[in-house]
Protein backbone atom coordinates (compact mmCIF):
# COMPACT_ATOMS: atom_id res chain seq x y z
CA UNK A 1 0.00 0.00 0.00
CA UNK A 2 1.22 3.50 -0.81
CA UNK A 3 0.73 6.19 1.79
CA UNK A 4 1.33 9.91 1.42
CA UNK A 5 3.05 11.75 4.23
CA UNK A 6 4.77 15.10 4.52
CA UNK A 7 8.53 14.71 4.81
CA UNK A 8 8.48 17.10 7.78
CA UNK A 9 6.37 14.63 9.79
CA UNK A 10 8.42 12.38 12.05
CA UNK A 11 9.09 8.94 10.59
CA UNK A 12 7.08 6.11 12.13
CA UNK A 13 7.94 2.44 12.44
CA UNK A 14 4.95 1.67 10.21
CA UNK A 15 6.16 3.88 7.33
CA UNK A 16 8.04 1.18 5.48
CA UNK A 17 10.15 2.25 2.48
CA UNK A 18 10.15 6.06 2.37
CA UNK A 19 10.39 7.87 -0.99
CA UNK A 20 10.73 11.63 -1.34
CA UNK A 21 9.25 12.99 -4.58
CA UNK A 22 10.34 16.62 -4.77
CA UNK A 23 12.76 18.55 -6.96
CA UNK A 24 14.32 20.38 -4.02
CA UNK A 25 15.56 18.97 -0.73
CA UNK A 26 13.27 20.20 2.09
CA UNK A 27 14.59 23.33 3.74
CA UNK A 28 16.05 22.85 7.21
CA UNK A 29 15.75 19.06 7.17
CA UNK A 30 18.78 16.82 7.46
CA UNK A 31 18.93 13.52 5.60
CA UNK A 32 19.03 11.69 8.92
CA UNK A 33 15.86 13.38 10.19
CA UNK A 34 14.04 12.84 6.91
CA UNK A 35 14.80 9.10 7.04
CA UNK A 36 14.22 8.89 3.28
CA UNK A 37 15.22 5.65 1.56
CA UNK A 38 14.99 7.04 -1.97
CA UNK A 39 14.81 10.53 -3.46
CA UNK A 40 13.04 10.65 -6.83
CA UNK A 41 13.50 14.26 -7.81
CA UNK A 42 13.22 13.43 -11.52
CA UNK A 43 9.56 12.39 -11.20
CA UNK A 44 8.48 15.40 -9.15
CA UNK A 45 6.25 18.01 -10.80
CA UNK A 46 8.20 20.32 -13.09
CA UNK A 47 9.22 23.77 -11.91
CA UNK A 48 6.80 25.28 -14.41
CA UNK A 49 3.90 23.18 -13.08
CA UNK A 50 4.71 24.01 -9.45
CA UNK A 51 4.88 27.72 -10.23
CA UNK A 52 1.58 27.56 -12.13
CA UNK A 53 -0.16 25.71 -9.28
CA UNK A 54 1.10 27.92 -6.41
CA UNK A 55 -0.76 25.67 -3.92
CA UNK A 56 -4.10 27.15 -4.99
CA UNK A 57 -6.83 24.63 -4.07
CA UNK A 58 -8.99 25.72 -7.03
CA UNK A 59 -6.26 24.47 -9.40
CA UNK A 60 -5.89 21.03 -7.77
CA UNK A 61 -7.82 18.96 -10.34
CA UNK A 62 -6.04 20.61 -13.27
CA UNK A 63 -2.70 20.19 -11.46
CA UNK A 64 -3.36 16.45 -11.12
CA UNK A 65 -4.18 16.13 -14.82
CA UNK A 66 -1.08 18.05 -15.89
CA UNK A 67 1.16 16.11 -13.50
CA UNK A 68 -0.16 12.77 -14.81
CA UNK A 69 0.77 13.90 -18.31
CA UNK A 70 4.28 14.72 -17.10
CA UNK A 71 4.57 11.33 -15.41
CA UNK A 72 3.54 9.53 -18.59
CA UNK A 73 6.83 10.61 -20.15
CA UNK A 74 8.93 9.42 -17.22
CA UNK A 75 8.26 5.69 -17.18
CA UNK A 76 11.98 4.85 -17.07
CA UNK A 77 12.44 6.97 -13.93
CA UNK A 78 9.56 5.19 -12.22
CA UNK A 79 10.92 1.66 -12.74
CA UNK A 80 12.66 0.24 -9.70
Amino acid sequence: MIQIKRVYEAPASTDGFRVLVDRLWPRGLTKAKAAVDLWLKDVAPSTELRKWFRHEPAKWKEFQARYKKELAGKNDSLKM
